[in-house]
């Protein structure tokens, strides 16, 4: 489904409603709304005042001409959305500024080389802080943005440093690294805020920023030599307090180490309270696995029977193994009943006592060949 709604018709739509929806306080004006199944195109003239020039900040008088430049926004019921902005360029007739023309900034909605809306880039950046990089990039797959990872932190800029430490400040190290580079993060612990970010964890660094900041009274740390060497060379008067994860951590490792050196003493005060040892649970009767019913565990259970058998009429070991094993039954030939007759018996006849086509099929032929023959005679038989 595709169409477009020309200028003429606008007011059928509602102009004001929609420019208000789509452009908020913004000095544009609306001229069309292209739409396809997947994309919005909304077609769209700045019509602001004059602006100021931006190397001598005088306000321009002549237009030069104008350009078309493409603007990527926010998704709109579920279609992502394009806006085609027309713009003005100007002359400036100041003569002592180097720039003869500029273009003008539609302000709220677009900036110089950015080829996206301030709208949508607020967006990119709010999921840039909360996911980062891939997460974020999965997550504006989803919403129809078109924004890769390198994109999304590209948004991201340090926040400004005060001039003044927070009163309570909390110094902690964190790995760019694991085991390799290590820096230091620096928190407003009142607030719940990063206020800076050192490049390493020395104590050199830590101090330099205690002394270009003054103003804490309260630094918690961990048990680091390095950051409470820092605090007595720039901040000597600050008050110096463990923080809550590195308390509990030592309280477990120092309970930890105490009951392992006790433990003998321990284990003794068990057994006087306890009185006995306690028993030994009963042993739980598992029923034995028993094998499938196969035709190899079959016959090889009826060849074990028979070499116990066998021993047990005195025969030796040397004699049964020297013994022929029973071989399987071969196939039945032509001319030869099923039924076993009452001269059968079992081992079967050795190959000189057997008949002549047995041993003769049993050389030559194969199993397709016994199988046709058994068919072609079961034909002639019906």
């Amino acid at each position: 489904m595709c169409g477009n709604v020309p200028a003429g018709h606008l007011s059928a739509v509602g102009v004001c409603s929609l420019e208000d929806v789509l452009f908020p306080e913004i000095d544009v004006r609306l001229e069309r709304v292209d739409f396809t199944a997947d994309v919005l195109v909304v077609v769209a003239v700045a019509c602001g005042p004059a602006p100021r020039c931006p190397g001598c900040r005088a306000r321009a008088r002549r237009i030069y001409s104008s350009y078309e430049r493409g603007l990527a926004e926010r998704p709109l019921t579920g279609k992502r959305m394009r806006v085609r902005l027309r713009v003005r360029w100007f002359f400036c007739d100041r003569a002592s500024c180097r720039r003869l023309t500029f273009v003008e900034k539609v302000s709220g909605l677009s900036e110089r080389y950015r080829r996206s809306s301030l709208g949508l880039k607020k967006w990119l950046h709010a999921v840039a802080v909360e996911l980062g990089g891939r997460p974020g990039e999965r997550l504006c797959r989803k919403m129809h943005l078109a924004a890769g990872r390198s994109r999304l932190l590209e948004l991201l800029e340090s926040p400004p440093v005060p001039e003044r430490a927070p009163r309570v400040l909390g110094v902690d190290e964190f790995a760019f690294r694991k085991g390799c580079t290590y820096g230091t993060v620096l928190v407003d612990v009142e607030a719940g805020q990063v206020v800076d970010v050192l490049p390493d964890r020395t104590s050199e660094t830590f101090a330099d920023w205690l002394r270009d900041h003054s103003g804490v009274e309260v630094i918690c740390r961990d048990r680091s030599s390095a950051y409470a060497r820092a605090v007595k060379e720039a901040a000597p008067h600050a008050l110096e307090v463990a923080d809550r994860w590195h308390l509990l951590q030592n309280l477990a490792a120092a309970v930890e180490k105490t009951c392992h050196q006790h433990r003998a003493c321990l284990r003794k005060h068990d057994d006087e309270k306890t009185g006995s040892t306690p028993a030994a649970p009963p042993l739980m009767e598992l029923p034995l696995h028993e094998l499938p019913r196969t035709q190899i565990i079959e016959r090889t259970r009826h060849r074990h029977a028979d070499v116990q058998r066998l021993v047990a009429a005195g025969w030796t070991i040397s004699a049964i193994a020297r013994r022929p094993t029973p071989e399987p039954r071969p196939a039945r030939p032509c001319g030869v009943s099923a039924t076993p007759t009452s001269s059968s018996s079992w081992p079967p006849p050795t190959n000189a006592a057997r008949p002549e086509c047995w041993s003769r099929s049993s050389r030559t032929s194969t199993p397709d060949s016994l199988r046709a023959r058994a068919r072609s005679a079961a034909a002639a038989s019906s």
